[in-house]
């Protein structure tokens, strides 16, 4: 089945969430992208913010375990991710009583989008010992309206009300974000998946080029999750640098509302969209 990246699926529906669940058959699971989950780069494919949220939300609902707890989600981008109907497929990797490494597999047209690895830790008491290095960021009272769109198209931005920090701009700032969808239609969305299912979109925060000039997809996403976040709010506290051989790197602390409670990183692929003089 042939897929054209530059057209919108006839399928994408208009559901108050960035997933329809079509079925599961054991470990597979059979979803329908809305138009809430459209990508920036390309009309006909998926941002990869929410693409994000539904493996976390797969990862999560797999053989859950009381007290064992996601610690780090690693995800290697292997192509364009279509919009319209995909399956998530998951699997245990390394059982253990305290230490499991799950993965999930996003399948479109044939072909594997998304690899998402997990590793899922035994949690304890560590609170007389707990401390967090990283530093706060302004609130969101403190930040000023942010209309995301204004610069980056697609079904996924529109989704997103955001405030920014004032100073944000050249490849560092900071944003709040947040969204009033469920990840899949009839389902609870939980903390976890719905920040993570905006992760993602710190490359676009504050960036340090034009993306009508310049284009600077990221091939993966790694995020470490030191607390359980909490809310529906995600702060994300971003630098990104740029080499000079075409790769880039965009850093991100992850915020609360009570505060950090991890990292990300994604690492870009920095081409010219500029006709040639």
């Amino acid at each position: 089945m042939s897929f054209a990246p530059e057209r919108l699926p006839e399928d994408l529906g208009v559901a108050e969430a960035y997933y329809v669940l079509d079925g599961r058959e054991g470990e597979v699971a059979h979803f329908r992208s809305t138009i809430h989950a459209q990508g920036a780069w390309n009309p006909g494919e998926q941002h990869m913010a929410p693409a994000t949220g539904i493996l976390v939300h797969e990862l999560e609902r797999f053989q859950r375990r009381e007290g064992m707890r996601m610690v780090r989600v690693s995800l290697d981008i292997l192509g364009l991710i279509p919009g319209g109907a995909f399956s998530v497929t998951t699997r245990m990797l390394r059982p253990g009583r305290t230490i499991e490494l799950v993965e999930a597999t996003l399948e479109a047209h044939g072909r594997t989008s998304i690899v998402a690895r997990a590793w899922r830790l035994l949690t304890s008491d560590t609170s007389e010992v707990a401390y967090v290095q990283e530093v706060g960021m302004l609130g969101p009272e403190e930040c000023v309206p942010r209309g995301f769109s204004t610069r980056w198209p697609g079904g996924y931005i529109a989704s997103l009300t955001g405030v920014g920090d004032p100073a944000s701009g050249g490849g560092s700032g900071a944003a709040w974000l947040s969204n009033d969808l469920e990840m899949v239609a009839g389902e609870e969305t939980s903390p976890l998946a719905r920040l993570l299912g905006m992760v993602d979109t710190a490359n676009g925060v504050a960036p340090r080029l034009d993306p009508r000039e310049w284009a600077f997809p990221n091939v993966d996403l790694q995020i470490h999750v030191f607390r359980a976040p909490r809310g529906r709010r995600l702060g994300l506290q971003v630098v990104q640098s740029v080499g000079a051989d075409g790769v880039g790197l965009t850093s991100s602390v992850l915020h609360d509302e009570a505060g950090p409670f991890g990292r990300a990183e994604q690492i870009l692929t920095v081409r010219s969209q500029r006709p040639p003089a």
